[in-house]
């Protein structure tokens, strides 16, 4: 029996280094084959040309999909929908994957979702039924996982939503985090080999900066991003700030973090690879910003984290996350409040919600034995 192809569809460098456990995990099965879809930010130079790291870690690109939007807007996000749609569909029907995997909740992960759904691929989705507030990531996520087929959810309240959405039981596996899975598996770098590598003082904290546009808050972006910076002018550290991700306000953020690039105490980076940036977390002294990353893998790492804004209100989070609003003097007293040393020796016992760092091989073991037969795809609601 011919070993079955699962398509990766990957289309940011924080994406990829979730699924790269995954990724690894189906290459190492005997009676699974890998196939990679490249799409998105992964192939702009201006995001670091991440295409590299994929193709660096070993692991074969079957597609490339260009879709970048070709305006800071979210007209500009519906044209390159349009052209990830056209471009997935000539690809997916050359390489006619089994299952097509997905996570998240992003305008690639959309385009793959439409586009298999009407190839009649089955789709395997990874962290549906979380919840979010800001943008249109939350809407995005959820509609794709009333069009996907098989579902790993990240946490059981997670699994528990996606059952109220009408999807039969059978479908729903809870796996945890995969994103978990490399930072328990995985040696960080060392504070010193960090370092070097970024240019960065060994001897002074560390604040780790990185926020997001919300797509449904585009016009104010450069605004909200504005206060964050005030609120970290107050503390005299090393600030590492990465760009944000390619939606619709995010040049604002770009074009500011350009402005402050050269000022002392800033290191601005368009990318950093995956494990890297992990080992950044391990050693900061604060996580600033709505990354998810701050909000899935941070307590694993027993780091404090003030998420900003709405664009992660209703994530499950351990207690080591402060939420504030888009105030420079919130944001401000937020970042005093977590780095004191009562609120640090707070975080030694917390527990990451998100799992054991076992979701690879759960999500492996689903797709190397779960039916590919007509029940898959065709399905109903179940009330």
């Amino acid at each position: 029996m011919s070993a079955r192809k699962i398509c990766v569809l990957t289309g940011t460098r924080a994406e990829f280094g979730l699924l790269r456990p995954v990724m690894e995990a189906i290459q190492q099965h005997p009676d699974l084959e890998l196939q990679v879809l490249v799409t998105g930010m992964h192939l702009e130079q201006m995001f670091g040309m991440s295409v590299k790291a994929i193709e660096g870690a070993g692991f074969p690109i079957s597609g490339r999909v260009p879709m970048h939007p070709p305006e800071d807007s979210g007209k500009g996000m519906a044209f390159a929908m349009g052209d990830g749609i056209r471009g997935m569909t000539k690809v997916l029907g050359k390489l006619k994957p089994d299952i097509l995997l997905l996570l998240g909740d992003r305008t690639e992960v959309m385009a793959g979702a439409i586009t298999a759904l009407y190839l009649n691929i089955p789709i395997a989705h990874i962290h549906g039924g979380d919840v979010t507030r800001g943008g249109t990531d939350e809407s995005t996520r959820h509609a794709v996982t009333k069009m996907a087929s098989i579902h790993f959810a990240a946490t059981p309240k997670s699994a528990e939503r996606i059952l109220k959405m009408g999807e039969e039981p059978w479908r729903i596996h809870t796996v945890g985090a995969p994103a978990l899975d490399t930072i328990l598996n995985v040696n960080p770098l060392s504070r010193s080999k960090l370092a070097r590598r970024f240019n960065l003082p060994e001897d002074r904290p560390w604040f780790l900066v990185l926020q997001h546009s919300v797509t449904t808050e585009a016009e104010i972006a450069g605004e909200q991003f504005a206060e964050t910076l005030a609120a970290l002018d107050a503390f005299d550290v090393e600030k590492i700030f990465i760009y944000p991700n390619s939606d619709a306000g995010g040049l604002q953020i770009i074009a500011q973090l350009e402005r402050i690039k050269t000022e002392p105490g800033n290191h601005v980076f368009a990318s950093i690879p995956h494990r890297e940036f992990l080992s950044l977390m391990n050693h900061c002294s604060v996580m600033v910003g709505n990354s998810s990353s701050g909000i899935i893998e941070s307590s694993t790492f027993k780091i404090p984290v003030v998420n900003i804004g709405i664009r992660q209100e209703g994530r499950e989070c351990a207690g080591n996350v402060v939420h504030v609003g888009h105030d420079r003097q919130e944001i401000e007293t937020a970042i005093d409040q977590v780095i004191a040393d009562e609120f640090m020796d707070s975080l030694e016992n917390i527990v990451n919600p998100y799992g054991d760092g076992n979701a690879s091989r759960r999500i492996v073991d689903v797709l190397s034995t779960i039916e590919l037969d007509k029940k898959l795809i065709q399905k109903q609601i179940t009330y």
